[in-house]
């Protein structure tokens, strides 16, 4: 995951925001109709064209048999089984391509939400650091320690939880990308807290989950790190007339994705 996350920021910090984050509706609009395209391209060389044609074709067939032998109620059932049998085909013959495109759509969103999902946290916020411990690493939450830059401040006393949890209460005191050092023992684990300043990529969370896919902007925890995952809220930015925040961006993303893809499948010669 480290390494993924590595190799995917390094390419699309270079490609997203070409004219800076402001303009968000340029890569929120641009990179799923580009995900359409791929996707459309996958789907041509990667999916058995001939078979989904074949296979709409019959559940057509299926279809219109329903309409005129309505009055039959055993040939009604026939065909709707067969029906459901090439629905099912039909899905089979979607999987391969599917599985194909959803590594770089993953990756492409992943990226678009780090940049355009979160602002940097207003100077003055007050905001919770959260840690949660690896149960196997056998470590107590007292072994912990906070290392706080300077700008932020701390603004209670730690709590623990006998979970393996603890949270650190922050005041962001100056802007800039703070780098609040947590000591596991003799392990270092840094968390960044963006604040203030114009939009940026955020670093929401590190983790050494499944998770850590999702939140590319810092790199993930390494696998052997007594620290399961860290994170620190950020407030969402207001992107004017486009869905805000993690599940408007996905949203948009989605749908705007499949438009592309169902505008354009004609001239890519593709049979979805």
């Amino acid at each position: 995951m480290a390494t993924w996350n590595r190799l995917s920021s390094a390419l699309f910090d270079r490609l997203l925001a070409p004219f800076g984050h402001a303009p968000a509706w340029f890569d929120l609009l641009l990179w799923p109709v580009l995900a359409g395209m791929l996707a459309l391209v996958v789907y041509k060389y990667a999916s058995h064209q001939r078979g989904i044609e074949r296979t709409k074709e019959r559940i057509k067939a299926h279809l219109y048999e329903v309409r005129l032998f309505g009055h039959d109620p055993l040939a009604v059932l026939s065909a709707t089984g067969r029906i459901l049998f090439h629905n099912a085909i039909y899905l089979g013959h979607n999987l391969l391509p599917m599985a194909v495109a959803l590594v770089p759509m993953l990756a492409l969103l992943s990226q678009l939400e780090a940049n355009y999902a979160f602002a940097p946290a207003p100077v003055g916020a007050v905001e919770l650091l959260r840690l949660e411990l690896d149960p196997a690493a056998g470590v107590s939450p007292r072994e912990v320690r906070l290392e706080l830059p300077a700008g932020v401040a701390l603004d209670a006393p730690p709590v623990r939880t006998v979970e393996g949890e603890v949270f650190w209460r922050l005041r962001a005191e100056r802007a800039g990308d703070h780098r609040l050092a947590i000591h596991v023992g003799d392990e270092l684990v840094e968390k960044g807290w963006a604040v203030g300043g114009a939009p940026r990529k955020i670093p929401l969370m590190r983790s050494k989950a499944l998770d850590a896919l999702l939140y590319p902007g810092e790199p993930a925890l390494a696998a052997s790190s007594r620290v399961r995952r860290v994170w620190i809220a950020h407030p969402e930015r207001e992107l004017a007339w486009l869905p805000s925040g993690e599940l408007g961006i996905a949203l948009t993303f989605l749908g705007v994705s499949l438009l592309a893809g169902f505008a354009l499948k004609g001239r890519f010669g593709v049979t979805l």
